[in-house]
């Protein structure tokens, strides 16, 4: 009995997962770029700046599209988190710019990155309500509050797939926590400027 098959096949192997593991360590170092450039999105949406979020977007947006070139595989999880923070980017910018939320397809990304990345835009939406409550746009406020409350009823039931997307169930409860807290923000709200205007109505 010789190893004569075993050196060329470890050789293959070793030279396979050589590949796999500098690709590896290309998309952990390259994707941060992703994920900062998508947060300096969210910030910039935040602070009324829309021209700079989108901008930031598409930049996030090609790099996602070239680094998904070396992600195959089992190399494709690394990009669940770069693709999340895209995701929720994109989908608060959609929402505050009062367009339909983008699906999973249209953003190229898997269902699981999809899900937690609206799971994720539900706490910027909460931003966005306190925000224009702040300023007196309630009417706004409220119109995000409804696109809030309906986009957390429509995720409420993937917390049964918890075990196949991590963090489903953890994020959806923070979520309902949100959502109840912005419902008796905006309730207090309209009771106060009802008031005013009763009081207004009493002086005149």
């Amino acid at each position: 009995m010789t190893l004569k098959n075993v050196r060329p096949a470890l050789n293959r192997i070793a030279k396979s997962l050589g590949d796999v593991q500098d690709s590896r360590e290309f998309l952990l170092k390259n994707t941060r770029e992703i994920v900062i450039l998508c947060s300096k999105s969210i910030i910039a949406v935040h602070k009324g700046d829309l021209a700079n979020g989108k901008k930031n977007l598409i930049q996030a947006e090609k790099l996602l599209r070239t680094y998904k070139k070396k992600a195959t595989g089992d190399l494709r999880r690394y990009l669940i988190t770069p693709e999340q923070e895209f995701v929720e980017a994109a989908c608060l910018i959609a929402i505050v710019e009062q367009k339909e939320i983008p699906s999973d397809k249209m953003l190229s990304v898997t269902q699981e990155s999809y899900v937690l990345g609206l799971l994720d835009c539900i706490g910027e939406l909460k931003r966005q309500i306190l925000d224009k409550i702040r300023i007196g746009e309630i009417d706004e406020a409220v119109r995000i509050f409804d696109t809030m409350e309906n986009l957390y009823l429509q995720l409420y039931t993937f917390s049964m797939y918890d075990k196949v997307v991590k963090e489903a169930r953890r994020k959806i409860d923070v979520n309902r926590i949100l959502v109840d807290d912005v419902r008796s923000v905006i309730t207090e709200e309209r009771r106060r400027a009802e008031l005013i205007r009763v009081l207004k109505k009493l002086e005149e």
